[in-house]
């Protein structure tokens, strides 16, 4: 049989070891760059809304069923600043061709108008004879319209005549 003093020894002695072997772990994961560590967190009422100080991503970490899980936040930025960029693009591609094309002076040969040649002139007519003209039908027109008054009336009568004799039947 050992001794119980060896079989202590041993039991120090993996101690020592496993200890050794966990110390050497925690020195080989990186320290937090500042205070509070790589990320930043916020409570929201979905979660946690997560900042990467590192590299600047927002995301959004919410506890499901199988543990926590963090998803990130489209960043809005990147893209605007693609579309900054593309207008500066197109600003410069249409600097470059208003350089190329012809060039307009302030002067031409040919004087302007004094007046819009568009416009229709107005009539000249003293202050005291201003009179607005109104075009009276023709007997041809009175006719017409008399004619198809006629027949819209006969045509209301017919109607209420035929309504007539329809309730007094059927009552």
């Amino acid at each position: 049989m050992r001794s119980a003093t060896s079989s202590t020894a041993a039991w120090l002695a993996a101690l020592a070891a496993v200890m050794a072997v966990g110390g050497g772990l925690v020195a080989a994961q990186s320290a937090p760059d500042g205070e509070n560590g790589r990320y930043s967190m916020t409570p929201i009422p979905e979660g946690v809304l997560r900042l990467d100080t590192r590299t600047g991503t927002v995301s959004t970490c919410t506890k499901n069923g199988a543990g926590w899980a963090c998803y990130a936040v489209p960043d809005e930025r990147s893209a605007l600043d693609a579309e900054i960029g593309r207008l500066q693009a197109e600003v410069e591609k249409l600097k470059g061709q208003l350089a190329a094309g012809p060039t307009v002076s302030g002067k031409i040969d040919e004087p302007l108008p004094k007046s819009d040649p568009l416009k229709k002139a107005e009539p000249k007519i003293a202050e005291g004879e201003r009179r607005i003209e109104i075009p009276l039908p023709s007997d041809q027109d009175l006719d017409r319209v008399m004619s198809f008054l006629e027949k819209a009336w006969r045509r209301l009568i017919d109607m209420a005549n035929r309504v007539q004799k329809d309730v007094s039947g059927k009552i």
